[in-house]
């Protein structure tokens, strides 16, 4: 099938979670299809480490990106305003950059894919007769509950989390109250109304919904959204499973990175490697009882920290970067000395892919971010599930208690703190217990079921060609 003068035109919301997904949307679509594809970057300037992203992006010869400068929001937001409401804003306001980079845009694209948060942009291609679609690099559970979330709205009284019994959404396992994505924690906050909208948004204003997922990942979720009629009367436009879509070891830049140098002495999966993702942050209680229980547990790890916040779980969203080098003070005292041999602490960054693809790491202690969680399986590695914002708590859920790659703590750490003697235990069975076993023989059966995915005759390859075919169809008919 020719596909070489289908272009495709991909918008990405501020943030290295969403940037990312963006960009290896891109890379599937050129290196696999041969399509030509242009990244619209929303950008806010404000964090150190999507800059530099963005820059290496730019200044790469192969890859088309148009940054859209952010308009001055500050008189539309109040100082407290969540995520959801501080990315839809920002994507209404950028509207104007958007339309008028695809006007210059030559040859003009046919078709425009945004991401998530940036479904009220969708109309733009009206105006140029582009195609629509939305690309969500969440699970299958997560689009079928935003999706059906405008009819649970009338359905359900009061607040979700007060209600006794989970929440039904046909022909999708149940979602309990407790994993409901943060929009959903509050009826009355701004972002649940933000979240509402844009459920309804992939519904009513796109051709379809590429979701970065594969069919062994949720199959009961994903057969619901592509079958069960009530459901299908809801969602109404095709659903393309094309994952899973996650990075690559990379080993440019690397030479001499320290990181690295330590784990190549370590024994083979011997290493737990701990990081809560670009905007993930703990209070000053947890990392105290966190870093007793690393010690506590007498294995390897190496710990990407951030100075404590006890503001809000997702305190760097905007802001995360690289850091300096010298150790952080807000550890307990002696905590370095002690365990010189056992780990390494990295300030705010570290080459996430390329760790957790090395030989000596035998278990990640994660945030549940979905970018996080495809690395970790396409790693071989299981995981402790440590939800902290968005929709993690849904995460972490499908990866412990049904695909059963992770353990997680008894209590939800974005509210409690999980203590230093919970930690130890749950570090030991994963790393040297026989249920840390079982996970990682099941963990690297799902890698292959991925990479199978992905293949010629793969269930994710097959439908990327789908979603590709209905788009050339009706460009040549158009």
């Amino acid at each position: 099938m020719d596909q070489d003068n289908l272009h495709v035109a991909i918008i990405s919301s501020p943030g290295m979670g969403h940037l990312i997904p963006v960009l290896l949307l891109r890379q599937r679509l050129v290196t696999h299809h041969r399509l030509i594809v242009t990244v619209l970057a929303v950008t806010t300037q404000t964090s150190p480490v999507e800059s530099q992203l963005l820059t290496s992006v730019t200044n790469s010869t192969d890859i088309n990106l148009i940054k859209i400068p952010l308009p001055d929001i500050s008189n539309l937001l109040v100082p407290n305003d969540a995520i959801v409401t501080r990315l839809a804003v920002m994507m209404r306001e950028a509207r104007s950059g958007i339309r008028s980079a695809i006007s210059t845009m030559n040859p003009r694209p046919h078709v425009l894919i945004a991401d998530l948060f940036s479904s009220d942009v969708l109309p733009i291609a009206d105006d140029f007769q582009l195609q629509k679609y939305v690309y969500v690099p969440c699970n299958a559970r997560f689009v079928a509950l935003t999706m059906y979330l405008h009819v649970l709205d009338n359905e359900v009284k009061g607040q979700y989390v007060d209600q006794t019994k989970p929440l039904r959404i046909p022909g999708c396992v149940p979602v309990r109250c407790q994993d409901v994505p943060d929009p959903m924690l509050d009826r009355d906050n701004r972002q649940y109304h933000e979240y509402v909208r844009m459920g309804i948004n992939f519904s009513t204003l796109s051709d379809g919904v590429l979701v970065n997922t594969w069919k062994d990942l949720d199959p009961t979720s994903l057969d619901a959204l592509k079958h069960n009629e009530i459901l299908r009367s809801v969602v109404k436009v095709p659903i393309y499973d094309i994952g899973p879509l996650a990075r690559e070891v990379d080993e440019a830049n690397l030479e001499g990175n320290e990181v690295i140098k330590w784990l190549d002495k370590q024994p083979f999966e011997s290493v737990l490697f701990v990081s809560f993702g670009s905007g993930g942050t703990l209070s000053g209680e947890q990392i105290t009882e966190l870093a007793h229980g690393l010690e506590l547990s007498q294995q390897r790890f190496v710990w990407v920290i951030r100075p404590p916040t006890d503001v809000t779980k997702d305190g760097t969203f905007f802001t995360s970067g690289s850091g300096p080098d010298k150790p952080p003070d807000f550890l307990p005292e002696g905590f370095l000395d002690r365990t010189q041999k056992l780990g390494v602490i990295v300030p705010l960054w570290a080459p996430q892919v390329t760790i957790l693809n090395h030989k000596s790491i035998g278990g990640f202690l994660t945030h549940c971010g979905f970018n996080s969680v495809h690395e970790s399986i396409r790693g071989g590695v299981p995981m402790i599930a440590w939800p902290l914002y968005a929709e993690q708590r849904l995460n972490a859920t499908l990866v412990s208690e049904e695909l059963e790659v992770a353990i997680r703590p008894t209590v939800l750490p974005a509210e409690e703190v999980v203590g230093r003697k919970e930690i130890s235990k749950m570090v030991r069975s994963l790393m040297e217990g026989e249920e840390g076993k079982v996970l990682k023989e099941k963990v690297k059966l799902l890698r292959e079921s991925g990479n199978e995915a992905l293949s010629m005759n793969g269930s994710s390859y097959k439908s990327m060609c789908e979603f590709i075919s209905c788009c050339k169809k009706k460009m040549k008919s158009d």
